[in-house]
């Protein structure tokens, strides 16, 4: 009787000091733990150390504080134009308030992933599937809206949420290659037509740049030609008029008028003999050529005085 009553107290004793050990608390960083006492939320220990009540108070919630990731598994979605794609991603995001996160939601993480799941195949069903493609943004945006919207009341904060996959059939997919391909090679016929047509002006202009450079050289010579005609003629101008200069001189000097006549009738009787063999219709009083130097006036080179008209 003695050993089962003794047996009574130790097992009391070290019940004792089981709860007085549980009501010492050492809160890590980041985490909260919420103490409800006697069935009713006292408050939230912070990092730190803390003694608690044994039998009184009771720790029922240690929540993290830290981000953390959550998958969304895949799901299928029906775009605008009644295409099916697989649909998952991830949600990033933290507790601010333990307490809401402890008493607002039986749990949070499943509810933050069924509103994603939710809101996202009402997003998709509004784009058609290029555009689903291209405003991953504008999805991502408009879950991370809503799950904040309702996180408030929950006590989380949605940082954001990133679309993993987008997987439409593979029909769809065997269609999106073709058309990628045909892209590609209508690209690059666009890209060799161009290149061809670069290539034709360019030697077009090369053909027109060698044109004007001909006709600019062609051009130049004319001119220097005629330039070099137009100093060739009033050089013979020039010599021309001087030698008529020396000319008068010369006939105006004592015996130059006979001097010039001789000359000349030399030079004329060379002229004739030139013409035995050709036949030509002369004047009778063709080698009547001193008649012929007579009227050539040569006096009329010599100055004469003027005289005074009265």
């Amino acid at each position: 009787m003695d050993l089962f009553i003794l047996g009574i107290w130790a097992t009391i004793f070290l019940i004792l000091i089981v709860k007085l050990f549980q009501s010492i608390r050492l809160v890590s960083t980041q985490t909260a733990h919420i103490v409800e006492r006697l069935g009713q939320y006292h408050k939230t220990l912070d990092a730190g150390f803390h003694a608690l009540i044994p039998f009184i108070d009771k720790v029922t919630f240690v929540q993290d504080l830290r981000e953390e990731a959550i998958d969304v598994p895949p799901q299928d979605c029906f775009t605008g134009d009644e295409v099916k794609v697989i649909v998952d991603g991830v949600i990033y995001m933290s507790i601010w308030d333990p307490v809401k996160a402890s008493y607002g939601i039986v749990d949070y993480r499943n509810a933050a992933v069924q509103l994603a799941k939710t809101t996202t195949r009402s997003v998709i069903g509004t784009l058609d599937l290029d555009r689903t493609f291209e405003e991953r943004d504008v999805i991502s945006a408009k879950v991370v809206e809503v799950l904040d919207q309702a996180g408030k009341a929950w006590g989380i904060r949605v940082h954001r949420y990133e679309i993993k996959n987008i997987t439409p059939p593979s029909t769809v997919r065997d269609a999106m290659e073709k058309q990628v391909s045909a892209e590609r090679e209508r690209r690059a016929i666009m890209a060799t037509s161009e290149g061809d047509k670069q290539s034709r002006i360019n030697r077009s202009e090369g053909v027109k740049t060698e044109l004007i450079n001909v006709s600019e050289g062609e051009r130049q010579r004319r001119i220097n030609e005629a330039q070099g005609y137009g100093q060739e003629i009033l050089s013979i101008a020039a010599a021309t008029a001087e030698s008529i200069q020396k000319v008068a001189e010369v006939v105006n000097r004592p015996g130059g008028s006979a001097a010039l006549k001789l000359q000349l009738s030399e030079r004329y009787i060379e002229a004739i003999k030139g013409l035995e063999d050709a036949r030509i219709i002369l004047p009778a009083n063709i080698m009547e050529y001193r008649a012929w130097l007579g009227n050539l006036e040569l006096d009329s080179l010599v100055d004469k005085p003027v005289k005074d008209r009265t």
